[in-house]
């Protein structure tokens, strides 16, 4: 329950999945009474010295053939639907500015890594320095001098939690698909984790519009 909502657990503890549903209701009931529980910060790891913070383990995405037992997945889908974990995310503004910030490190470390401190130098904190708008947040460059335009996604939830996505965004994504990537963190209030995914988008995830523009004749 609590790794479906992107929240601690108890140390030493291995989370279970063989709750019922019942239990949900009664967790839902409870928010309903306490509704800043949600909206706070999490506990995340202080910003300092984050510029110099080493790499990040890049792992695989999640798959068809990774993803975890049926039963563990449906209950874990359920409440990041039914408490909105994403959209709680997308509007958390200090975590996405950390997660950003955090890959930024990542880029630096990497690139500084394979001797390339004249591309370190040129990484730019796209969404920092000019606002949001540009269909990424981190403007780098892989070691052999390619650009890389990359989107970060952070949560405090497991690797499977859902996230919001922009029109702009996916525009960007086709539009520019050799540079184009998804740096998705999560787990980011114990111990960042992360993978990348690469355009089509719509080979990796399901998108689903979620709004619509409301236009008078």
């Amino acid at each position: 329950m609590l790794k479906g909502l992107g929240e601690d657990w108890i140390p030493g503890y291995k989370p279970a999945f063989n709750f019922q549903m019942t239990l949900v209701d009664a967790v839902a009931r409870w928010l309903e009474q306490h509704p800043d529980w949600l909206g706070r910060l999490p506990g995340m790891r202080p910003a300092d010295g984050m510029r110099e913070a080493a790499q990040i383990w890049i792992s695989p995405p999640p798959t068809l053939s990774n993803q975890p037992p049926p039963q563990e997945l449906d209950q874990m889908l359920h409440i990041a639907r039914k408490f909105d974990v994403a959209g709680r995310d997308e509007r958390n503004r200090a975590l996405g500015r950390a997660g950003e910030e955090r890959v930024l490190a990542h880029e630096h470390a990497t690139l500084k890594a394979a001797g390339r401190d004249d591309l370190a130098r040129k990484v730019r904190w796209v969404s920092e320095e000019d606002g949001d708008g540009a269909g990424y947040d981190i403007a780098s460059y892989s070691p052999d001098g390619q650009p890389r335009l990359i989107e970060v996604k952070t949560t405090t939830g497991w690797e499977r939690t859902p996230f919001h996505i922009t029109r702009n965004e996916l525009a960007v994504a086709d539009e520019r698909r050799a540079a184009w990537c998804l740096f998705r963190m999560w787990n980011f209030s114990r111990e960042p984790r992360a993978f990348e995914l690469y355009p089509p988008l719509d080979a990796h995830v399901s998108l689903t519009p979620t709004s619509f523009q409301a236009s008078f004749h």
